[in-house]
């Protein structure tokens, strides 16, 4: 589209090719982002039932363990949460101990609030804490940083979505115009002059582009 566009040009197109990989990255990074938020929540619904489960008079193990079919029930069994359920129902059926598979599941989601409860259920752990109050404990932080979110994703719903659209302006307005008036931007194109105020322009939509993405994503 860049080359297309900005340039008329399919040797522009081969040349900006490469930016495929920063860009694949980039998405890749707020897929994380997306990935990490999600797993939050799961996370908390997963220790609601394992809460549930203690209530009960399981143990902690195979409360986690429990938790894996509610959880299918809820989110199914491709979803992040039973993947992560299913690794710590096989790290406790190798003897490795709850609280270091906890960890390991917060450090590959990349969700702080699973790390530190892991923690904090390792020294409980160790000291003879009350787990079941523990649990409970962290359901209520997990839920009000997660209502918090939601707050600020209500305030800002509309400009993330102005700033889609406007992404998307540019692009429209060349490609109409480029349309509708044939030849309006040809002094534009395959000259040095024209080359160098097009690649200005696309350097100044990428920067809006990623100072957008920055405005709208905001981390509690």
């Amino acid at each position: 589209m860049f080359g297309r566009l900005f340039y008329d040009s399919w040797l522009a197109v081969m040349i900006l090719l490469p930016l495929i990989l920063p860009w694949s990255v980039h998405e890749k990074r707020l897929q994380r982002q997306r990935n990490t938020r999600l797993m939050g929540i799961q996370f908390r619904d997963a220790i609601s039932s394992v809460l549930t489960s203690m209530k009960a008079g399981y143990s902690v193990e195979n409360a986690f363990i429990a938790s894996y079919h509610d959880m299918a029930l809820l989110y199914g069994k491709g979803s992040l949460i039973c993947n992560a359920l299913a690794k710590i129902g096989k790290g406790l059926s190798n003897n490795i101990p709850i609280e270091k598979l906890l960890y390991g599941v917060g450090k590959e989601s990349g969700n702080r609030d699973i790390m530190d409860f892991a923690e904090v259920f390792a020294v409980a752990k160790r000291g003879g804490g009350n787990m079941t109050e523990i649990i409970g404990r962290t359901i209520t932080v997990i839920s009000r940083k997660m209502d918090v979110e939601k707050e600020i994703d209500v305030l800002i719903s509309a400009k993330r979505m102005e700033a889609g659209i406007m992404n998307l302006v540019p692009f429209f307005i060349i490609l109409y115009i480029s349309i509708t008036s044939k030849g309006f931007f040809a002094p534009l194109y395959h000259n040095l002059p024209g080359i160098v105020l097009m690649t200005v322009c696309m350097g100044l939509y990428i920067g809006a582009y990623l100072m957008s993405e920055r405005i709208v994503n905001i981390d509690v």
